[in-house]
């Protein structure tokens, strides 16, 4: 099962892959992680009847995902990008429950509608929170650089380097190396990632200020030559970990 988990994440399934570039196309969220197809909305009524409901085994995946794919998972290299807003206690007291959860409604709207166009594996959206994946066998073989693109992408969709400004304050990073990518649990399942680029990728986003994405040295050196460096030490981790600074603004 491993090996097929290898294959998958690492090579790639066609099928899959040209489902999630045409599925991504239909409206509307939310939807399944791997192949994009819809849960929400009519979309979602449709894909339905064609057998891609949410599973209750895992209701990040439809039926046809999470039946199909492999139990387990296997060890392959990853691209982590964590996002988080910033004064999001001050945010809370200042809006009414009703404003703030709009407001994080439309962050999680730019937040999938950025992600899912940089063929990225949508882990978690959750309170203030976003975090996001990509594997070669569904990214592409450049998925470092779709990590970081999806990382810039994401401030701008939120408001950094345009007119008005942010209407929300967030911070990115993004780490990468090898993690164990499957589905996890038993009577409920996550398709996710584990290990140490996650942990080390969120906390490396609680050091970005608004507007900023940290990128781990090694990701995608060619692409940030000349960007600031910075050396971060991360809470629960003795060796320091080098980043370069983007900032987006």
């Amino acid at each position: 099962m491993a090996a097929d988990w290898q294959r998958i994440l690492t090579e790639g399934h066609a099928p899959l892959v040209r489902a999630r570039r045409a599925f991504r196309l239909v409206p509307s969220a939310p939807r399944c992680k791997m192949c994009n197809s819809p849960f929400g909305g009519v979309g979602g009524r449709a894909f339905a009847v064609a057998g891609f409901r949410s599973s209750r085994k895992n209701p990040a995946l439809c039926t046809r995902c999470c039946d199909g794919l492999p139990a387990g998972g296997a060890e392959v290299d990853v691209a982590v990008l964590f996002a988080d807003v910033r004064g999001s206690t001050s945010m809370g007291e200042h809006l009414a429950p009703v404003d703030l959860a709009a407001r994080l409604n439309r962050l999680y709207a730019a937040a999938t509608a950025t992600l899912i166009a940089h063929d990225a594996v949508i882990d978690k959206l959750i309170g203030d929170e976003v975090m996001a994946f990509f594997v070669a066998g569904v990214a592409g073989p450049d998925y470092r650089r779709r990590a970081v693109e999806a990382g810039v992408g994401l401030l701008r969709a939120v408001g950094y380097g345009g007119e008005g400004g942010p209407w929300i304050e967030l911070g990115a990073a993004v780490q990468a190396g090898v993690a164990y990518v499957g589905n996890v649990g038993d009577a409920v399942m996550d398709f996710t990632a584990l290990g140490d680029p996650v942990n080390v990728a969120a906390r490396m986003q609680q050091e970005a200020a608004g507007g900023e994405l940290l990128v781990g040295d090694g990701v995608a050196d060619d692409l940030l030559a000349g960007r600031p460096a910075r050396t971060l030490q991360l809470r629960g981790r003795e060796q320091p970990v080098g980043v370069r600074v983007l900032a987006v603004g």
